[in-house]
């Protein structure tokens, strides 16, 4: 016989719960050290060495002054100067002018980086010696790297797509023999001279970097930025071209990014199953993984836009768009009279031009009889047809440069010009006839499919 009543209470079901995620495997204690130090070193690297972090500023990049990023550069001077001396017996001082990425400062700065990646993880190790894994803070630390490598991809990759790095060979370069070049004036004369291949490498870069920025394309990206970065660290290290350090650093970042899937890789590769993508993830649920990938598409669009533009003013500045001189060209000297008196075209004479080339607005060129080419500075008056030559080479660079040369011009033909004037402070007239610079093999460019004999020059 039942002994429950009428008026007893029933029992009420436990709502269900959610099943709860199994814990993360627990990762080696070597894993562990050597996921230290990667976050430490890369996440110094990427906030320490100049340049980098200034894609995050996007268009307010161009607000800031032209020093900007040498200013950021100088700020851990006097640590890395004292490091420069103590370590490496020598001075570590950032040189402005020089346009270097490969100075002794920047390497002292990296070996100051990679110091403070050691000390940090000795002390992470110390105070965080009970944590088992790190795939959260992995998923963001991967993130903040792909953020970082989609940056300079972009910024390289739209100064080769706006064929800007390498630009066309300059006039006074087809006067130059090849032997004169050096590994990296050869390599920037021939990709200058492909444009389409210029092009086709910058294609390959943003493309990289756009696919960085886009989760589901996030692997694709670094595939494709691996394979671009490899390509340009190898050529800077056979060319001699001053942005080792960081081109090493680019593909290294290609190779972090990369380590989470490189099982996968190799699994496909042998014709086994993949299985799923192995990368940790920063955030889970389906509202903060949407959240996350739309901030990276905005991000994405920022970069460009503050990418565009510079390259842009680029090509307007020293690329294919600028400006150049209304008498640009080569122009052989065919007479040459000083002091009233006709000048022989001897080899042995140093102060005979054999050629002068003008091409930029305010540099020119100057061919001498042995063949030296001369860099001088160009003031040209159309109006008054007046063209002023002033040496680049003082002996004091306080002094005010005097003219090397001052000349009324005229241009009785399109392809003839007379100077006269004073050159070296004797009189001088001189007859100059236009060469045709297409006559040159480094100028005749095009795609020739049917070609029964190479094009050897």
């Amino acid at each position: 016989m039942s002994t429950r009543t009428i008026d007893a209470e029933p029992e009420r079901a436990e709502p269900a719960r959610a099943p709860e995620a199994p814990p993360s495997p627990a990762w080696n204690p070597l894993a562990r050290i050597g996921f230290r130090f990667v976050v430490a070193y890369v996440t110094l690297f990427c906030f320490g060495y100049p340049q980098l972090v200034f894609a995050f500023l996007g268009p307010l990049a161009r607000l800031l002054p032209d020093d900007a990023v040498f200013g950021f550069a100088t700020l851990p001077s006097p640590a890395v100067e004292w490091l420069g001396r103590t370590a490496f017996d020598t001075e570590a001082v950032l040189s402005e002018d020089s346009g270097s990425g490969d100075q002794t400062y920047l390497w002292v700065l990296v070996f100051g980086l990679l110091l403070l990646a050691v000390a940090v993880t000795v002390l992470w190790t110390l105070l965080d010696r009970r944590r088992t894994e790190y795939r959260r803070l992995a998923g963001w630390f991967l993130l903040l790297t792909r953020m970082f490598l989609a940056g300079q991809m972009l910024f390289y990759g739209f100064v080769k797509l706006i064929p800007t790095q390498m630009p066309e060979p300059a006039l006074s370069t087809l006067l130059t023999p090849v032997g004169e070049l050096s590994p990296m004036s050869m390599l920037w004369t021939q990709v200058g001279s492909a444009p389409a291949y210029q092009i086709l490498l910058g294609a390959a870069e943003v493309l990289g970097g756009l696919l960085l920025l886009v989760p589901r394309t996030a692997l694709a990206g670094v595939l494709l930025s691996l394979v671009s970065m490899a390509q340009v660290w190898v050529l800077n290290m056979t060319f001699d071209v001053p942005v080792k350090l960081l081109s090493f650093h680019l593909l290294l970042l290609c190779l972090v990014l990369l380590a989470p899937e490189a099982g996968r890789l190799t699994r496909l590769l042998t014709g086994a199953a993949a299985g799923p993508a192995r990368t940790p993830q920063p955030v889970r649920g389906r509202r903060a993984v949407r959240v996350v990938a739309a901030a990276q598409v905005a991000l994405a669009v920022w970069f460009v836009a503050g990418i565009l533009p510079s390259s842009l003013e680029g090509w307007e500045k020293w690329g294919g768009g600028r400006e150049r001189s209304p008498l640009a060209g080569i122009w052989d000297v065919t007479e040459f009279t000083r002091d009233g008196q006709p000048v022989p075209p001897l080899l042995t004479d140093e102060t005979r031009w054999r050629r002068l080339v003008l091409e930029e607005i305010e540099f020119a060129h100057y061919q001498r009889m042995d063949d030296g080419l001369v860099p001088v500075a160009l003031d040209l008056d159309t109006a008054a047809h007046r063209l002023t030559l002033t040496s680049m080479q003082a002996a004091d660079p306080a002094a005010t440069p005097e003219p090397l040369g001052a000349f009324g011009y005229e241009q009785p033909a399109p392809d003839r010009l007379l100077l006269t004037g004073e050159l070296a402070g004797r009189p001088v007239s001189i007859t100059l006839t236009l060469l045709d610079a297409d006559r040159y093999p480094l100028r005749r460019g095009g795609i020739h499919l049917v070609q029964d004999f190479p094009d050897l020059g």
